[in-house]
């Protein structure tokens, strides 16, 4: 019920709207014609005809995205606008008239039906089976006809929807210059994901492994050179210790770069191996029957990788949850934590992610206020 009276009341703007916009298509025409006799005119009156209409086209679009649940992101040129006013408001002026007949109807079926029952005209005396049969008759009727006007009414929200899609939407052309733009932006930001890893991976072995080598190859000098045998076995000792953690650094920066356990088994053993070494708590709900491409499965892992990482480092959270579903052919990766909050998709981790997950057309999602929750979702093509 809540969505008909929305639709109604959409088609009732429709109707008043549709009447500012025939006097102003009406205006713009004629005074685009007149401009024929004085051409230098011309521009002037074009740019303030145009202006008018994508005004006017801008309501229309807020009408159609609020009323009507028939969103349309495009801003059409000047005269595009102008024309879909001139097709648009014939159909505006169509549901106001279904509109009128509603109303008429409404109002004018019991005056009748009054008029038919509490007549004291002698002239127009009827029986009581006349005036039942009648009484059949006219809500019989007119229920017919108030059934074919809500149809038509629903019909003129339909043609709205259309005229909106087809309009209000860019054209091939403006799609195709989008698209370049897109991969233009996308190729852009994978060149600036692709140089951010390599320094990233550079720092950590710089920081980390290359440090641990530098003590392991002073253990073991300091081991050559004591005449003690029992403090050079400790000194091997300290080095075999520390040679388990550069391996362990090693291994921590190959799955970082890519891991392995995407190759053996999938993403759900991957986030499963992930899970066990994240050093908090993490549920992980993973709901999706066949597996997606491999592209998809490292760039949805490196999201739930990162989003892991910042919530036990940096957010003070107690759980994070993670949930990997596949819908409409879209992989739908949504990571919760109760931390603290004030993430944000410019951050150079999530800003990373941002642009992996552009790169495959995705989309990326980060609701994170200060004080918590954060949630990030990522979505993913898949097929």
């Amino acid at each position: 019920m809540r969505r008909w009276l929305r639709v109604l009341l959409g088609v009732v703007l429709g109707a008043c709207t549709a009447l500012v916009e025939l006097v102003f298509v009406l205006s713009a025409g004629l005074a685009l014609t007149g401009v024929l006799i004085l051409p230098r005119l011309r521009p002037r009156v074009a740019s303030l005809s145009f202006a008018g209409a994508q005004a006017l086209t801008e309501l229309e679009r807020r009408r159609l995205a609020k009323y009507l649940d028939s969103s349309h992101a495009g801003r059409p040129d000047g005269a595009r606008a102008l024309r879909y006013l001139a097709v648009r408001c014939a159909a505006g002026l169509l549901g106001g008239i279904v509109l009128f007949l509603i109303v008429y109807g409404a109002v004018g079926v019991p005056v009748e039906l009054r008029d038919l029952w509490v007549s004291t005209n002698p002239l127009e005396g009827r029986t009581a089976i006349e005036k039942f049969w009648l009484t059949v008759y006219l809500v019989v009727f007119c229920s017919v006809l108030g059934f074919l006007a809500l149809t038509g009414l629903a019909g003129v929200a339909v043609m709205d929807r259309a005229l909106g899609g087809r309009f209000l939407e860019p054209d091939r052309a403006e799609q195709l210059r989008q698209r370049v733009e897109q991969l233009s932006t996308t190729r852009s930001d994978v060149v600036a994901a692709i140089h951010e890893e390599r320094r990233r991976i550079e720092r950590d072995l710089h920081d980390g492994v290359q440090q641990r080598l530098v003590a392991l190859g002073m253990l073991i000098g300091r081991a050559r050179r004591a005449g003690d045998g029992d403090r050079a076995a400790g000194l091997l000792r300290q080095a075999h210790e520390e040679s388990q953690e550069i391996l362990r650094d090693f291994r921590d920066v190959a799955w970082r770069v890519y891991p392995a356990a995407l190759d053996a088994g999938g993403l759900q053993p991957a986030l499963a191996a992930l899970v066990e070494r994240a050093g908090m708590p993490v549920e992980l709900q993973y709901d999706v029957a066949q597996r997606p491409a491999v592209e998809v499965e490292a760039v949805a892992y490196f999201v739930v990788s990162e989003a892991v990482t910042n919530a036990a480092k940096h957010s003070g959270a107690g759980i994070v949850t993670v949930r990997v579903d596949r819908e409409a052919g879209w992989l739908v990766v949504r990571v919760d934590d109760d931390g603290a909050g004030g993430a944000s998709v410019r951050g150079a981790g999530l800003s990373g992610l941002a642009r992996r997950v552009a790169a495959l057309d995705g989309k990326f999602t980060v609701d994170s206020p200060v004080g918590g929750p954060t949630i990030i979702i990522a979505e993913l093509p898949c097929g």
